[in-house]
């Protein structure tokens, strides 16, 4: 990443904290700058999910660490029509989509956000009202062919399951990074 590329990303990190001060009101921009400076894997990741369409943002504190999540209204539209896992993926014998959420998210350095954090998540706004978001899926849910997904419809948020190698335009998922 260029120097001229880190500006950019903290200018609209910066830009997007200060605007939305309900997400993270016990914590400062300049430790959160701090903390990024001294990182900079972090900030490629940050400013793959910002490339993605994710609008990442600080949403909590967790031992010290300031934790991101995307805050994009809708499931990023940069990481869509992906299935849950790599087993997934390589289980579809027809129609089988351009890759996988976890090794997507893998690969940029981020996770997928857990149930809780997406619950967390929905108490800070109103986010997938019309898209779907893969979550992290324990792995005994897992091993049984399934995976969990969230949305908000009718003003609540639900948590499903889906067969992991399903895959929609509408269903991305939303990434966290802990710095």
């Amino acid at each position: 990443m260029t120097n001229q590329e880190r500006d950019k990303l903290l200018h609209a990190l910066q830009g997007r904290f200060d605007q939305h001060q309900r997400r993270h009101p016990a914590i400062a921009w300049a430790a959160v700058q701090q903390r990024l400076l001294g990182q900079p894997e972090a900030l490629r990741a940050l400013h793959w999910m910002e490339a993605t369409g994710g609008e990442p943002d600080v949403i909590a504190q967790d031992a010290g660490a300031c934790v991101f999540a995307d805050c994009s209204p809708e499931s990023p539209p940069g990481r869509r029509s992906l299935c849950y896992d790599r087993a997934a993926l390589d289980a579809r014998k027809a129609n089988k989509p351009g890759g996988n959420a976890l090794d997507t998210a893998a690969e940029a350095g981020v996770e997928l956000l857990d149930e809780a954090l997406y619950q967390h998540l929905q108490t800070l706004g109103e986010f997938d009202t019309k898209a779907s978001s893969w979550l992290l899926t324990p792995s005994s849910m897992r091993s049984r062919g399934g995976a969990l997904f969230g949305d908000r419809r009718f003003g609540r948020v639900f948590i499903y399951h889906n067969g992991a190698e399903s895959y929609y335009a509408a269903r991305g998922f939303r990434a966290t990074l802990r710095v």
